[in-house]
This record gives structure tokens, C-alpha cells and sequence, in this order.
């Protein structure tokens, strides 16, 4: 043992039990020269070691529990703060708690004193466990039910895995998620995200089919958006990424991007975006088909706030450090990770220093102008409405130019559906 680290209770009692039988045995000036070296090991004091090698160094229930430390007034503040936040786990609510309940404050939701700012700073992650699982959530919301290369384009973009640890925002994971329902048959409404890995950053946009039109119009909302340029691009193999006129496309808006791709059958070469495609889209909108004009344009209405919602105020765990632990059968292996604070990608992105101090400040101004509350019940009530809006109806085409948000030359006679 290492007398300048301090022992839990479990081991200073373990300690005082095999030092018990020397200490008895012992004369008076060997008793005191072992009362030296419990006291430097343990840290107690000399007359509380003394009073305890005379008991049976068993631990004992207490007569009487001590009252709660944390009263119903505190526990009502954290159960807001967490639904503001939508419920996470106290590993990633404990670091951003009192920050959160203070804007929430300055918002109107509740007020703070002084003493409770203080209790809400030192409150531990399992002690804040203990009052989220006593906290009554929002009633469960019922989802919908689920259900070779010849491309010449892809040939010269080189496959990778990009490594989790990039420390430059600009390096971004796309993929396509498809609202298409029990069939993929016909145009349907797709999402397009964008997810930076240093930062976890987020950019989702919906378009109504696949066309080069369509993509176009999502990747020029999100370049008028992304406050930091784009220096890599990382999709999957969908043809919807690869073809001349995407190509064209990013080699005259960024002619120094990057683009590299993932591995055919790999999802795990897109783990970030793949992710968020389940922790935000699917657990937003489901599995149901989407098909409309109208269901599009909510669904861009929903993203818009979405976006806001995490990249401001969700606090996101970063993997920082990962090692292969052998375990004790010798057969398997088991991976340790270590993840870094948790923190929104709004201050991640701060900390990088890639903004300038006008966008910066900008950003900041924004984010204390949003009541996450407020916001959360309005991303949700968008999306009841669009589980209530009728899919397109057979036969009748859907005007795929009145779902575009940048481009507004519109040719008469060209629909999709």
C-alpha cells in the first residue's frame, strides 16, 4: 500500500484487521510504533485507532439512516434540466447540469438560488442516477414499424476507415438514411446528414427522391449553414454520392476537398454518422414512409430545430482512448475505453479555435436566446404533426422543385414522383 493514497473504507477496515493480531501481541513501545504506521496508512487518528482494534472490526448498518441531502424543490430542477436535455444518462447530464439549469433560469423555467447552484456543482454521477431513475419520463412515443462495384465514379476515391481520434473539425461522415417504409418502390423522402468527428457536429437535411437536383440543393443548405469549412468528405458507396454531376459539383465549390469513402458491407467505416442516423433521425421519425412535398418541407422545419437542439446543448461523450484488455479464460478479449467530458459540439468547436471571434460570439449570442425546453417540446409536437399528414396518392406526382430551399429556377414541366 501506498501511504499518500487515501484507502476506502472496505480496505482500511481490511488493513486494521490483520494489524488487530500484531497490535495484541505486542508489547507497549511495539504498540506504539504500530500505531504509527496504522496512523500514517490510514489517516485516522491515534485514539480513533485505538477505540476500533478494541471492537470486532466488523461494519455495522446505522441505527438511523441520515435524511435526503437533496430536496424535492432540487430534484424538480434536475428533472427539467433532463428532460430539456432529453433524458441522458447522468455520465453525460453531470458535467453540463448546473450550466444547463442556469440557462434555463436566465430562460424563465425555474429560479435558483445560490445554495442550490452550489448543490447542483457537486452532485455525483451516482447520486444524480439515483434521481433520474425516480424521475417519471414523457410518455413513451410509438414508433412505426421497421422493416459489385461498376460505378466508374467511385474507382479513383480511395476506401478508409478515418480514425476516431482527428482533432480538426472539417472532416465529415454523409450518409443517406431512407424513409421509404415497408417498400422501397417509387420517389420517398430521404435524409441527408453530415457528421463532423471532432466535434460531432451535425447537419441534417431532408430531400424527396435522390436526384443530383435534390442532393444539390441539401449539400448548398448545409455549406450556407456549417459554421467551418469542409475539408473531407466520407460517404458510404451510394451511387447518389458518386455520379459526374456531384462531382463537378464539389470540384468547383471546394476545389481542395478531400473525398475519400467507406467499404462496401462496413457500416462501421461511417460508426459516427451511422450513430446519430439511429439517435436522431430513427428515433424521431421512425420507419414510416414519407413520400409528400408536405412531409418534406415539415421534415426540413424539424431538422432545423433538431440541429440547433444537439449541436447547442447536447453534451457528447468523446471516445478519446481505447486498449484490448486480455481477459482470464485466455480466449476473448475484452476493449477498454476511455472517453473524454462531456460537452455540446458548440463549445467543442469553441475549444478547436477554427471560428473566428465575430462567428464565435455569434453562435454564443444564439444559443442564450434558445430555451432548450421550449425548443425539445417543439421539435416534438412537428413531429406529431407529420405522423398525421397522408402519403402521396397513387398516380398523382409530387412537384419535387417546391421541397428546394436555394435553388428556385423551377422548369415547368419537370415533377417527380
Amino acid at each position: 500500500m501506498n501511504p499518500e493514497e487515501p484507502m476506502t473504507i472496505e480496505e482500511r477496515y481490511q488493513y486494521l484487521r490483520r494489524m488487530k493480531k500484531r497490535y495484541q501481541k505486542a508489547d507497549r513501545q511495539e504498540r506504539s510504533r504500530l500505531l504509527d504506521e496504522m496512523e500514517a496508512y490510514t489517516g485516522l487518528h491515534r485514539k480513533s485507532l485505538i477505540r476500533l482494534l478494541g471492537t470486532d472490526l466488523q461494519r455495522h448498518p446505522r441505527s438511523r439512516e441520515r435524511g435526503p441531502t437533496y430536496g424535492p424543490d432540487l430534484r424538480e430542477i434536475i428533472a427539467l434540466t433532463a428532460q430539456a436535455l432529453d433524458y441522458p444518462c447522468a455520465e453525460r447530464l453531470q458535467p453540463v447540469l448546473l450550466s444547463t439549469a442556469q440557462h434555463l433560469a436566465r430562460c424563465g423555467t425555474f429560479s435558483l438560488t445560490p445554495e442550490q447552484e452550489e448543490q447542483l456543482a457537486r452532485i455525483s454521477v451516482t447520486t444524480l442516477r439515483r434521481i433520474l431513475d425516480s424521475i417519471p419520463r414523457d410518455k413513451p412515443r410509438p414508433l412505426p414499424r421497421s422493416p459489385q462495384d461498376r460505378n466508374p465514379w467511385r474507382r479513383d476515391v480511395p476506401m478508409l476507415r478515418l480514425p476516431y481520434n482527428l482533432q480538426e473539425p472539417g472532416h465529415l461522415e454523409v450518409d443517406l438514411v431512407h424513409h421509404c417504409g415497408l417498400s422501397a418502390s417509387g420517389e420517398y423522402v430521404h435524409t441527408l446528414q453530415m457528421v463532423d468527428i471532432a466535434t460531432s457536429w451535425v447537419e441534417p437535411v431532408a430531400v424527396l427522391g435522390r436526384s443530383y437536383l435534390v442532393m444539390q440543393d441539401a449539400f448548398l443548405v448545409i455549406l450556407e449553414r456549417i459554421p467551418f469549412p469542409i475539408l473531407e468528405l466520407h460517404p458510404d458507396n451510394d451511387a447518389a454520392f458518386f455520379n459526374a454531376h456531384l462531382l463537378r459539383f464539389w470540384q468547383e465549390r471546394i476545389p481542395a476537398l478531400t473525398l475519400s469513402r467507406s467499404r462496401p458491407y462496413h457500416k462501421n467505416d461511417n460508426r459516427f454518422v451511422e450513430q446519430r442516423n439511429g439517435f436522431l433521425i430513427r428515433s424521431l421519425v421512425g420507419y414510416d414512409r414519407l413520400d409528400t412535398v408536405a412531409q418534406t418541407c415539415l421534415l426540413n422545419q424539424i431538422y432545423g430545430r433538431v440541429r440547433l437542439y444537439f449541436n447547442f446543448f447536447q453534451p457528447v461523450m468523446r471516445l478519446v482512448a481505447k486498449e484490448t484488455c486480455p481477459s482470464g479464460d485466455g480466449q476473448s478479449a475484452r476493449v477498454k475505453r476511455q472517453f473524454d467530458r462531456p460537452r455540446p459540439p458548440l463549445d467543442r468547436l469553441c475549444e478547436t479555435g477554427v471560428l473566428s471571434e465575430q462567428k464565435q460570439q455569434e453562435l454564443l449570442a444564439l444559443r442564450e436566446t434558445i430555451n432548450p425546453l421550449q425548443l425539445r417540446e417543439e421539435i416534438y409536437q412537428l413531429v406529431e404533426e407529420l405522423f398525421s399528414l397522408p402519403n402521396a396518392v397513387p398516380g398523382v406526382t409530387e412537384d419535387v422543385f417546391q421541397t428546394l430551399q436555394c435553388l428556385q429556377i423551377r422548369p415547368p414541366s419537370t415533377t417527380a414522383g
